[in-house]
């Protein structure tokens, strides 16, 4: 069976190690992969943004499945192409991942079919904008870009003037180029966060074990948000209790609201929430599996994802009962100094093997690439070290023990993943 992956970074890695898993003994191609992905895959030069490219590619291979993993070629439309000359593909067609690709649609989605969220309004006009803040002169208040924003399109603005400077970046300056022609701006809402990631076939759902991401870049929660700066699954905030109200009152309607919309969403739903003093509410949706959430929720999963993929594509997921393990995962990124803001490239990588020297540790590849021998940098995230254990404490020490054992120049990780859940 031959398998191409799209995309490049930790969420890539992370699939393609769970896919050789499988007794099915795929052959795995991966376009364009990482100096990581490199060891696992046959890599392509191929963007994982080129639908055309990329179709070409599949073709070219004979790839069996096309597995789709950014949200850039999902809202593109990749896996229409793809199904258009017949190839199987894995992920949302361009109609279903619009609940990622407009935060716009997935608000108004939420208020339409009463899913829980936070109080928003959505503004086209800076001045309107600005106005409506003012007016409401309550802070911090959340302001977000419409389109897609590798992960950093959301300002939470503690003053008047921060959230002048937002509005100005966002919609003047498009720091986020079209993404920023519409906001989305919205009460500041507080309480745990939780991260769940579910497979879905349309029909029916099936969440995946429940994680934690660290968004702040700092140690302390502390400095800009970024794509992630680690994960830890289980998380301790979603309970059994939580996971039911979750299920009945968001996860159900959500899959049923895409169907009443005609945009029937197959792939992986991920569900940002926040469980609040009032319940549980949806921060926002993502239309694949998250990064670096996927590098802590995978390890624990114990049926083949390659039956779980075909039972999604067939729309049988509910004929199958998928299993988890009863441990814990932790995932520790290490950055490139300047992230997330610009950083130097090109940073030969000292310490790496197989496990990364600690037994029950996964180095996955993010922002790597093969040069004259050397493993150098070439990302702002770089590499996701993640430990298993039999429970969090145990999974967190053997991450951090593989991260003291590997370098870069400028590297930098946060020393708190996962410690406010301990105490």
């Amino acid at each position: 069976m031959k398998i191409l992956m799209v995309g490049g970074g930790g969420r890539e890695h992370a699939l393609i190690k769970k896919l050789l898993e499988s007794k099915r003994n795929p052959e795995l191609f991966c376009t364009p992969g990482n100096g990581g992905i490199a060891k696992d895959a046959k890599c392509f030069n191929v963007a994982a943004t080129d639908v055309e490219g990329v179709v070409a590619l599949a073709k070219e291979i004979g790839a069996d499945l096309v597995f789709v993993a950014p949200d850039d070629p999902l809202v593109a439309g990749m896996v229409d192409a793809l199904n258009a000359q017949g190839i199987r593909a894995f992920g949302p067609n361009a109609a279903a991942a619009i609940i990622e690709g407009s935060k716009v649609f997935s608000k108004n989605l939420m208020k339409k079919y009463n899913i829980p969220t936070a109080k928003y309004e959505v503004f086209n006009d800076p001045k309107n904008a600005l106005e409506y803040i003012k007016d409401n002169n309550t802070y911090p208040i959340v302001i977000k870009a419409d389109g897609l924003a590798l992960g950093k399109g959301v300002i939470i603005a503690e003053s008047f003037e921060m959230a002048t400077d937002a509005i100005d970046s966002i919609m003047n300056s498009k720091i986020f180029g079209n993404s920023g022609n519409q906001v989305v701006i919205e009460e500041f809402i507080t309480g745990p966060e939780v991260s769940v990631l579910a497979f879905t076939d349309g029909v029916a759902i099936a969440p995946m074990v429940s994680s934690m991401d660290h968004k702040r870049a700092f140690t302390g929660d502390l400095g800009p948000n970024t794509g992630g700066m680690g994960t830890i699954s289980p998380n301790p905030f979603y309970t059994d209790e939580v996971a039911k109200e979750c299920y009945d009152t968001i996860f159900i309607p959500t899959l049923r609201a895409m169907e009443k919309e005609g945009r029937k969403f197959k792939g992986c739903l991920y569900f940002g929430l926040m469980i609040t003093k009032d319940g549980p509410r949806v921060i926002e949706y993502n239309a694949r599996f998250g990064d670096p959430e996927t590098q802590v929720v995978l390890p624990r999963l114990k049926t083949d994802l390659i039956d779980i993929i075909d039972a999604v594509i067939d729309e049988k997921l509910g004929d199958l009962a998928i299993e988890w393990d009863n441990g814990a995962s932790a995932c520790v990124i290490m950055a490139s100094g300047g992230y997330p803001g610009s950083y130097e490239k090109g940073k030969i990588i000292n310490g790496l093997d197989e496990n990364g020297q600690v037994d029950g540790v996964t180095v996955y590849h993010a922002g790597t690439k093969l040069s004259d021998g050397n493993i150098v940098t070439s990302g702002g995230r770089v590499l996701g070290i993640t430990g298993k254990g039999e429970n969090l404490e145990e999974a967190l020490n053997k991450a951090y023990a593989a991260v003291s054992k590997i370098s870069f120049d400028g590297a930098f990780w946060r020393t708190d993943i996962g410690r406010k859940t301990l105490s």
